[in-house]
């Protein structure tokens, strides 16, 4: 199971918030390129990168940030939040991106999400499945929708997408652990899944179970920061692969 750290953006500094909720920020660190060096510097070769200013103003705004990041490492990033249209790709892209991860479009604009697939290919595009209550969230989880998750995900996976984060809203932040029982469900329905968990993970345990559940990945956040896992022993699990 790849290990995924991730590095959110408000005005081009690290923060974490709890539930997606824009008031509860809390900035970790003023220089995101630091976080993603000592990242690397225990053996991590992805990250999860994601632009918050750009998932509220509906268009890519930290792209500098992933192109410091994607010049100045080795790092492998996903790259979401903001990206609606085939410029704000083409920018992600050009800037160091090596997946853009789509929540929001893949609901509002289905047509332009499916051209991406084709386009780009399904190992450069991954479906953001944030959820609340087994619902689909979008804009920066500030809006609810009526799309239910198990279906959104299934009809996605039938046009081609390969790679899902799934996030359970309520647990995002929170460490109190994620979602096993959502995750089980997902993957029962969708065995061929490259199922990323996301959203809740607070201690080290819960790794091997996620992987024993069969996700693909799983993003680790507040946990870092707050330290309840360490980067030490993110880099023991990466060299023993287990």
């Amino acid at each position: 199971m790849r290990i995924i750290p991730a590095i959110d953006i408000i005005d081009g500094k690290c923060v974490r918030l709890s539930k997606g909720d824009y008031n509860t920020k809390k900035v970790y660190n003023e220089n995101p390129l630091e976080v993603a060096k000592s990242f690397e510097g225990h053996g991590i070769e992805h990250l999860h990168l994601v632009d918050l200013d750009g998932a509220k103003s509906s268009h890519i705004v930290n792209y500098k940030v992933l192109n410091t990041i994607a010049t100045k490492t080795n790092l492998k990033i996903d790259f979401g939040g903001g990206l609606k249209t085939d410029q704000d790709l083409k920018i992600a892209f050009e800037n160091g991106a090596n997946q853009i991860t789509g929540g929001s479009i893949a609901v509002k604009n289905p047509d332009v999400f499916q051209q991406w697939i084709q386009h780009y290919g399904s190992e450069k595009i991954i479906l953001g499945a944030d959820a609340d209550q087994e619902k689909i969230a979008i804009s920066g989880w500030q809006e609810a929708s009526n799309e239910a998750l198990l279906p959104f995900i299934a009809s996605y996976l039938n046009k081609g997408i390969q790679y899902v984060i799934c996030t359970d809203i309520s647990k995002d932040g929170m460490l109190q652990g994620p979602s096993f029982d959502l995750y089980k469900k997902i993957i029962d329905q969708s065995p061929e899944i490259k199922l990323i968990a996301s959203g809740g993970i607070s201690t080290f345990d819960e790794l091997p179970k996620l992987a024993e559940l069969g996700c693909e990945g799983t993003i680790i956040g507040k946990a870092i920061y707050e330290n309840k896992i360490s980067l030490k022993q993110l880099e023991n699990y990466i060299i023993k692969g287990c």
